[in-house]
């Protein structure tokens, strides 16, 4: 049985593509696989910021609609891209495997930690949501947009266009980059966004016989904690245009869930941490949000809009 399997061109998608065949042949050996390479809007747009291009969905919506329509059996993405609404009804996430570390990490000039980096220090990041916490744990920094694949931000940090970028710990190990690592950060300091370090199964919903094959390598425990992310994002109406951090983790068992969102000023922070069973994964995110909803996150929100013209 050959499987078509559709992923972006970056070194860091085709590797976590590989990461994935090897664990479905690690479970059936008689398993075949081709990888197609599908452009998407966030690789053909390389020079706005994420913020700055509307649509949704830029770095798998192209990807998606190759297997709507029959091109390719099932797709891998980084879960973080996919958006928690406005997706293919069609279309379901099969599998989840278990997930790297969801950490932020800083790759610095001089390998300074963030503690250390001058007054004026410029950091890359074209996140609103990292943009934001850059600015509320060390408001004398400067902030400019980067973007492109991981080799090519760190290629822009050694040839002194940054003193610093914020990336994330999961895509810096895949690559071999750790090396690179100046700091991990802690997610109650630097909260990462919903279902980083995580991977996305996408099939389509009538394939039950695909579904039984990738389902061999879901992970509940990440399934649960990624749930309750996006949970909490979906309930905030958030998304990478508005910054909502959210970090669930599994224990014995029992799941929790912290989330925050920043003031456009930088100047103020809310959070909030509640704690469930796995089963209560949904219900754990939206009891978060409404947490946060009563902190007053709706007028963070309607700041972020009001700034950057966005829904």
């Amino acid at each position: 049985m050959i499987l078509r399997v559709g992923t972006r061109g970056s070194k860091l998608a085709i590797l976590q593509t590989e990461m994935v065949i090897q664990n479905l042949k690690s479970v059936n050996s008689k398993l075949e696989f081709k990888i197609k390479i599908i452009k998407t809007t966030g690789d053909v747009d390389r020079r706005r910021p994420l913020f700055a291009i509307e649509s949704k969905g830029i770095f798998e919506k192209e990807i998606d609609q190759a297997i709507m329509k029959g091109e390719i059996d099932f797709a891998v993405h980084s879960l973080k891209d996919v958006p928690v609404y406005e997706h293919q009804e069609d279309l379901v996430l099969a599998a989840i495997p278990k997930r790297d570390p969801p950490n932020e990490a800083l790759v610095s000039a001089r390998n300074l930690a963030f503690a250390e980096l001058p007054k004026g220090a410029v950091i890359g990041t074209s996140s609103l949501r990292r943009m934001a916490q850059i600015k509320f744990l060390r408001p004398d920094l400067e902030v400019k947009p980067i973007r492109g694949n991981i080799e090519t931000r760190v290629q822009k940090l050694k040839n002194g266009e940054f003193n610093g970028i914020i990336v994330a710990q999961a895509g810096l190990e895949r690559m071999g980059l750790g090396n690179l690592i100046s700091e991990v950060f802690t997610p109650e300091v630097f909260t990462p966004a919903a279902g980083q370090g995580a991977l996305a199964i996408v099939a389509k919903k009538d394939r039950s016989d695909l579904s039984e094959i990738l389902k061999t390598i879901d992970d509940l425990p990440t399934r649960a904690e990624v749930t309750a992310e996006r949970s909490l994002i979906a309930s905030l109406k958030g998304g990478c245009h508005f910054p909502i951090g959210a970090v669930g983790q599994v224990k014995e068992n029992r799941l929790s869930l912290y989330g925050c969102i920043f003031s456009l000023d930088g100047l103020k922070k809310i959070s909030a941490f509640a704690q469930g069973s796995i089963e209560e994964a949904q219900a754990l995110g939206d009891r978060v949000a409404q947490n946060l909803l009563s902190q007053g996150a709706e007028d963070f929100a309607a700041e972020w809009r009001q700034k950057y013209g966005l829904r």
